[in-house]
C-alpha cells in the first residue's frame, strides 16, 4: 500500500488539534478555504480532462455523476435508517454528504505512478467533478428542507436544477471567454476562475460545476501553464485536507462513530457502488478488469466532509454526528481504497509508465 498524502496531512491536522486545540478554525473559516481549493482543483482536473476525452466518455460520466449520485445517496441513507435506527431526513444527509466521489483525491493518486490508458482514468476524472456538483446541490436542497418548517421535498428538487442549470450557463461562458485569453498569463486565469465561480454562485447556481464545466471548454488548448496549475492544485489540495483535518478531535469520536463510519466505508466501497456503478455502466465497453477498477476508484475525500460541515453551520439535527461519522468513511476510504489504487491500477486497469513533463 502507498497511503496518499492527503491521508497523512488529514490524520497530522486532526491530531494537531487534539494537542493545540485553540488552533482549530472555525467551521466557517474552514468553508471559505476548501471552498477555493476546490475552485483551483476542479479547475485544474476539468481542464486536464479536455472536452474531447470527456466527449468519448460523456455517457458513463454524466450516468454516475447524476444518477449514481442520487442512487448511491439513496442507498446510503437506506441502509443508516435501517442499521443505526436514524430518521429519514438525518440519514438522507448522511447519504447525499458519502455520495460524492471526491476530485482532490482521485485527480491527485491517479497522476502518480503509472499512466492510466483508456476511458476508465476519464470516467474516473469525470465523474469526480461531475458529482460533487449534484452531491452539493443535493446536500443545499435538503438542508434548506431541514430547516424551513413549511418547505415541501420541493425545494430540494428546485435547487438542484437551479444549481446545475446556472453553473452549466456560466461555465461554459467563463471557457469560451477564456479560449481567447488563454495565453495571456497563469494569474490572470485563475482571477477569471473566480470571477465564474462568483458570478454562477451569486445567481445560486453552482460555481463548482461552472469551474469544472469552464476547464473543460479550455482543456483542449494547450496551456504554456499548465504544469504550474497541476501544482497549485496539489497544493491546494493539501491545504483542503490540513483544514478539515484541524476541525477534528480524534479523542473525541467515540466507538460508535467509528463503527457506524467503518460500517458506511465498507457497505459503500463493497456493496453500493459495485451495485451502483455494475448498472450503470453496463450498457458501456469496458473489460471486466477495467470495470472493476472504475468501482474501486469511488474515493471520498474532501468533498464529504465539507458537505458534512454544511450540516454543522446551518444547525441541523444530529449535525455533530454526521459530520464524525463522515470524518470515519472518508479516513477509511483515502487510506484502503486510496493506498490500494496503484496496485489496482497495475492488475484491473490498462497503464503504461508516467513520463515526467520538463518544467
Amino acid at each position: 500500500m502507498r497511503i496518499p498524502p492527503s491521508a497523512l496531512f488529514l490524520v497530522a491536522a486532526a491530531f494537531a488539534s487534539d494537542l493545540f486545540p485553540s488552533i482549530g478554525p472555525s467551521f466557517s473559516t474552514v468553508e471559505t478555504v476548501v471552498t477555493v481549493a476546490l475552485v483551483v482543483i476542479l479547475y485544474d482536473g476539468g481542464a486536464s480532462i479536455g472536452w474531447r476525452r470527456f466527449r468519448a466518455a460523456a455517457v458513463p460520466i454524466v450516468s454516475l455523476g447524476i444518477l449514481g449520485t442520487f442512487a448511491t445517496a439513496g442507498l446510503v441513507a437506506l441502509f443508516a435508517h435501517l442499521l443505526f435506527g436514524l430518521g429519514w431526513l438525518t440519514a438522507g444527509l448522511l447519504g447525499a454528504a458519502i455520495a460524492p466521489t471526491d476530485p482532490a483525491v482521485v485527480f491527485s493518486v491517479l497522476r502518480g505512478g503509472h499512466q492510466i490508458r483508456g476511458r476508465t482514468r476519464t470516467i474516473l476524472e469525470g465523474e469526480s467533478g461531475a458529482n460533487d456538483p449534484v452531491g452539493i446541490a443535493l446536500m443545499l436542497g435538503l438542508i434548506a428542507f431541514a430547516t424551513h418548517a413549511d418547505a415541501s421535498f420541493w425545494i430540494v428538487v428546485r435547487v438542484l436544477c437551479e444549481q446545475v442549470a446556472i453553473g452549466l450557463i456560466a461555465g461554459l461562458a467563463g471557457g469560451l471567454l477564456e479560449r481567447r485569453l488563454l495565453r495571456v498569463g497563469w494569474l490572470r486565469t485563475l482571477v477569471l476562475v473566480a470571477i465564474v465561480y462568483v458570478v454562477a454562485d451569486l445567481a445560486h447556481g453552482s460555481g463548482f460545476l461552472a469551474v469544472f464545466v469552464m476547464g473543460l471548454v479550455v482543456g483542449d488548448i494547450e496551456a504554456p501553464s499548465q504544469s504550474l496549475q497541476d501544482r497549485l492544485a496539489s497544493l491546494a489540495e493539501i491545504v483542503a485536507f490540513v483544514a478539515l483535518g484541524l476541525t477534528i478531535h480524534i479523542s473525541g469520536i467515540d466507538g460508535g462513530r467509528w463503527a457506524e463510519g467503518l460500517a458506511l466505508a465498507a457497505f459503500v466501497g463493497l456493496l453500493a457502488r459495485p451495485a451502483v456503478v455494475g448498472v450503470l455502466l453496463a450498457p458501456v465497453r469496458l473489460r471486466h478488469g477495467e470495470r472493476l477498477f472504475v468501482i474501486w476508484g469511488g474515493l471520498k475525500g474532501a468533498v464529504p466532509i465539507l458537505l458534512a460541515a454544511f450540516a454543522v453551520t446551518h444547525h441541523v439535527h444530529n449535525a455533530a454526528r454526521i459530520y464524525e461519522t463522515v470524518f470515519v468513511v472518508v479516513l477509511a476510504s483515502v487510506v484502503v481504497q486510496g493506498g490500494t489504487i496503484p496496485a489496482a491500477a497495475r492488475r484491473l486497469a490498462s497503464t503504461t509508465p508516467r513520463v515526467e513533463r520538463a518544467g
